[in-house]
């Protein structure tokens, strides 16, 4: 295991992947669970096999492969079956990245974890980074950024923790409500912090 696990969480459209890159950029590993999720439904893997059991077949294109966008369409307006889901999901993802964070080298590793407050994976981390944003920006956000229309919007961050869940985990919370250089200059200032805090 690392000396220093540090989980990086935010609502949809917060910005955690600009502050992720950010540490990155100071050389720091970061290991993303949707990345990791995503690897887990490649053809092939027991996940995407379970999946299509529970979903249908109907789920899958003709190469085998999951077709993400009607999912995402489902388990948005049915709780119980987005709830099926991450019973598939999430202990896997949670396998890996125990798994990954242990094989990391460097002073600290970074898990960018969007889902983390839902899934109650930060027991064994060090530190909670939130990346805060006021949900009036997301919204704005992700019309600009998904295309689709506001009442979707408003179920993404419906189907997701509260701002107030979030930040009640958080050792430490950035806020994102500037430019590229102020949101920088806060990683920046958590970044020094890490590595005081790995060194001890």
């Amino acid at each position: 295991m690392a000396r220093f696990v540090v989980a990086i969480t935010g609502g949809v459209a917060s910005g955690k992947s600009t502050v992720c890159a950010r540490f990155a950029a100071h050389g720091i590993e970061v290991i993303d669970a949707d990345l990791v999720a995503r690897e887990l439904v490649e053809p092939e893997q027991p996940a995407l096999a379970e999946i299509a059991r529970r979903f249908g077949q109907r789920l899958l294109d003709e190469d085998g492969r999951l077709q993400r966008r009607y999912l995402r369409q489902i388990i948005f307006r049915d709780p119980a079956a987005r709830a099926d889901l991450e019973a598939i999901l999430h202990p896997l993802v949670h396998a890996v990245l125990v798994e990954r964070a242990g094989h990391a080298v460097g002073p600290y590793v970074v898990l960018a974890i969007p889902l983390l407050t839902e899934t109650g994976q930060y027991r064994w981390v060090d530190r909670i980074v939130v990346v805060d944003v006021d949900p009036a920006t997301q919204v704005r956000r992700l019309l600009l950024r998904d295309g689709i229309d506001e009442t979707q919007a408003q179920q993404m961050l419906a189907a997701q923790a509260t701002r107030a869940e979030r930040l009640a985990l958080a050792s430490d919370v950035i806020v994102n409500d500037a430019d590229l250089d102020t949101l920088n200059d806060r990683v920046d200032t958590l970044h020094a912090e890490f590595l005081a805090a790995a060194r001890r």
